[in-house]
């Protein structure tokens, strides 16, 4: 993990919230339709509940040797998404094109989706999952990225969420990712599967 990239990141999200909480628009409330509403909407979905086992059914599928990397993976994207839903819980950031749009409500045990904002959940778990395929499987490594990267944009463009949020999320994904990485790196001598 380059330290200095989640320094950026994280300093790029405190950025954007000061110009967000300035009223500066920052939403581009665009419209899609047919096939492309369809496939951006698959596309951000890289990292989710689906998309997840999937990925680690696939490597436990053909590259048996990796079998544990595959439930080392799925570990690190359900860190990500721990990480964001307390932190979301903790936060109560209202999403865009909402009443209170941006505004940070403060702690809260209930779910609210209107109130769940910051950190892009989506975002940290599509990074979260990139990082160790990329890692397990360096020839994919930019189709990996591609679809990480991708999921945060889109959820940026799909205006689920404002331009701090899908930092956020990408700063919590790039270290979770990380630490999966690292938990492999040293546990996985130990484990027989």
């Amino acid at each position: 993990m380059s330290v200095s990239v989640l320094v950026i990141l994280l300093a790029a999200a405190a950025v954007m919230m000061v110009i967000e909480s300035r009223g500066i628009r920052t939403t581009l409330q665009l419209s899609f339709k047919g096939d492309v509403k369809r496939e951006t909407a698959f596309l951000a979905q890289w990292g989710q509940s689906v998309s997840t086992p999937l990925a680690a059914l696939i490597v436990w599928q053909l590259d048996p040797p990796r079998r544990r990397d595959a439930l080392l993976m799925i570990g690190g994207v359900l860190a990500a998404s721990l990480m964001c839903f307390i932190v979301k819980r903790l936060c109560g950031r209202v999403r865009p094109n909402r009443e209170n749009a941006g505004k940070f409500l403060g702690p809260s045990l209930k779910h609210a989706n209107y109130r769940e904002s910051f950190p892009s959940s989506h975002s940290a778990c599509a990074i979260a999952l990139s990082i160790y395929l990329a890692t397990l499987y360096p020839a994919a490594a930019p189709t990996f990225w591609f679809l990480g990267l991708m999921t945060a944009l889109l959820r940026y463009v799909m205006d689920a969420h404002f331009p701090s949020d899908v930092l956020g999320g990408v700063a919590i994904g790039y270290f979770n990712g990380w630490l999966a990485v690292q938990a492999a790196t040293r546990w996985l001598s130990h484990w027989t599967i």
